[in-house]
């Protein structure tokens, strides 16, 4: 009996949170066929991976992306997997391709997720052959898949493909007892067919694109509670999860979001809420979220909110960016499709003095401070003002006010104007805090969207440096064997997912880490051109020194700086079904260590073939 790969003398973590050890990992067939803390009989193995000094952790999870469009005409999803990420979740935010077809896509995922629209359209009419939930599945399995995809299935797809674009975004308009049924037999289907449950949203800056409905809000932000009770009652049913977004502008919705996970005459409803984040426009709130979490979870739920563990800095050209979308006069500029109604907008006086209002208004929830002295230029074609902020630009233009210098190089320059900023996790005393609540998960990468906006594809890596740092520093705040498990085993169990896990039989999806190499490299700004998005330079991260070898399914998919030959021509992931576990223990012992040999580490298995 031989080995197809051996990984040998590396820091071995199981993903279930248990101590970490030096051992010896065989891979045969696809699965874990040996741990062992003595070498493993290389005889016949074709490939045998040295691993000293390094990590060998399973493959993280990514519970929060908008792949979905993205993953029908690249579905190697190299951005992920170059950094560890071997399981992501699509289907986020109320958002799916599983009904819909093309333009629809294209309105619905376009302005909110900042992927080009006509993109949207020619991916999914190109690629659609799938009219159900389990055809959806088969088409992409009939993919290149690089990582493992699991779901959720999307409450403004459904509402949509059922009530028509137009009619499921009018508040007049609710769904007919047939349409409401229909909703809900597409809820089940998703669910038989394996999905991880129902994406909804409620945040009202989240605006649609194209002409039809053009700025309206996502169609499940117009869903009444009857609507609303049919489809969590499944989902209650069936212990699948609902992921929803809470209206920021009205703060009730957060608590009744979160008090609905209480199992008060039967299950606890499993929910992900977006997000647990330390705002710099609301301090203090995240003290709130985090006390809201423990409270539901004491009662009875089953309650989650997802945290992005590293400071979320975003990046924009000119005007383009999402969170202009939280008040009237950013909404009103990015409703203008045209780049000559919006330049003679933002001339206009008495727009730019709405405009003002709205920046000084300091009242209200909202997500970005509205701080242009906390703003920074980062490339423009008029160098006199990069590394300067919008508020300094005003000084030196004869005490301009910082919105009109925003608008004035807006104008000027247009596009080529980019800035950045940060609007939340800018505290690191607060993250560590946040990284050990048992009421948080971490994710929220929106990887696959907001394509020049900001790169989070490596948040995983991110929150390990943070973790490598403090414990460099003798001010540790978790164990690293703690983090591991919050970024792999956590998240599969919690969604039911044959993922995140390193035992004798587990597929052997895992990656090399190099934690010499958690350094600065992590955080440094890159952009590379996207091939399926006609060359469009996105944000990534580079990193790559940092981790020397992923593997799904036993097989390499990324080595040494590069992609395997596989990705891309064949199948290395697979579609992840809820529920459904492949794991088979391997119970022929070859060699067993004593106990003596690593008595630190009894929850580590030892070696079968």
């Amino acid at each position: 009996m031989t080995y197809d790969t051996i990984i040998r003398d590396g820091r071995f973590f199981d993903g279930s949170g248990g101590p970490s050890a030096v051992r010896h990992v065989g891979i045969r067939d696809g699965k874990v066929a040996g741990i062992s803390a003595e070498p493993l009989d290389e005889t016949g193995c074709g490939d045998v991976v040295e691993a000293a000094g390094q990590w060998v952790l399973p493959g993280m999870v990514d519970i929060h992306t908008h792949y979905d469009v993205e993953v029908l005409n690249g579905p190697d999803l190299t951005e992920s997997l170059r950094h560890g990420v071997t399981t992501i979740l699509l289907g986020s935010c109320s958002l799916s391709t599983v009904h819909v077809g093309g333009v629809d896509a294209g309105d619905l995922f376009g302005r909110v997720e900042a992927i080009p629209r006509q993109h949207v359209i020619r991916a999914v009419d190109d690629h659609q052959t799938w009219r159900t939930a389990s055809e959806y599945v088969t088409a992409l399995e009939d993919r290149p898949l690089g990582p493992n995809l699991a779901s959720f299935i999307g409450h403004s797809d459904m509402r949509t493909a059922t009530m028509g674009l137009d009619r499921a975004t009018r508040k007049e308009v609710k769904p007919t007892r047939a349409e409401q049924a229909r909703m809900e037999r597409m809820l089940v289907d998703a669910l038989d067919a394996g999905f991880v449950g129902m994406s909804a949203q409620q945040l009202l800056f989240d605006k649609l694109d194209g002409d039809l409905c053009r700025s309206r809000t996502l169609p499940s932000t117009y869903a009444g509670g009857k609507e609303m009770r049919g489809l969590r009652k499944i989902l209650r049913r069936r212990g699948r999860a609902l992921q929803a977004g809470p209206d920021v502008g009205r703060p009730q919705t957060v608590v009744t979001q979160a008090f609905g996970s209480l199992g008060l005459f039967g299950k606890p409803l499993k929910t992900s809420l977006l997000s647990a984040a330390d705002i710099k426009a609301i301090p203090f709130v995240i003290y709130l979220l985090r006390g809201l979490a423990g409270v539901v979870n004491r009662l009875g739920g089953d309650f989650r909110w997802q945290h992005l563990p590293v400071p979320f800095e975003v990046y924009a050209d000119g005007i383009d960016l999402v969170i202009f979308e939280e008040f009237g006069a950013g909404a009103q500029a990015l409703h203008l499709q045209e780049k000559l109604a919006r330049d003679t907008l933002m001339r206009d006086p008495s727009y730019r003095a709405r405009f003002r209002k709205d920046y000084e208004s300091k009242y209200g929830p909202r997500v970005w401070h509205r701080d242009f002295f906390d703003a920074q230029v980062v490339a423009c074609p008029d160098e006199s003002v990069v590394g300067k902020s919008f508020g300094q630009v005003g000084l030196e233009r004869g005490g301009a006010h910082p919105v009109d210098a925003f608008l004035d190089l807006v104008l000027e320059h247009g596009t080529a104007m980019r800035w950045r900023t940060t609007i939340s996790n800018h505290r690191p005393e607060i993250l560590k805090k946040i990284a050990r609540e048992p009421g948080v998960q971490m994710g929220f990468s929106d990887a696959g969207a907001h394509l020049r906006n900001m790169a989070f594809y490596n948040f995983g890596l991110r929150l390990l440096k943070h973790v490598h740092d403090a414990e460099q520093a003798g001010q540790p705040f978790m164990t690293m064997e703690h983090a591991v498990h919050r970024l792999t085993g956590e998240l599969a169990d919690w969604y039911d997912l044959d993922a995140g896990h390193l035992r004798l039989g587990d597929r052997a999806d895992l990656f090399v880490l190099d934690p010499a190499r958690l350094d600065s490299s992590l955080d440094e700004y890159a952009e590379a051109p996207v091939e399926q998005y006609d060359g469009l330079s996105r944000m990534v991260n580079r990193n790559d020194a940092t981790v020397p070898l992923v593997m799904v399914g036993g097989r390499t998919v990324w080595r040494a700086g590069r992609a395997s030959s596989l990705l891309g021509r064949e199948r290395t992931g697979r579609f992840l079904r809820a529920g459904e576990q492949s794991r088979e223990p391997l119970t022929a012992p070859r060699r067993t260590s004593s106990p003596a040999a690593a008595p630190s580490v009894p929850s580590v298995p030892e070696v079968a073939s």
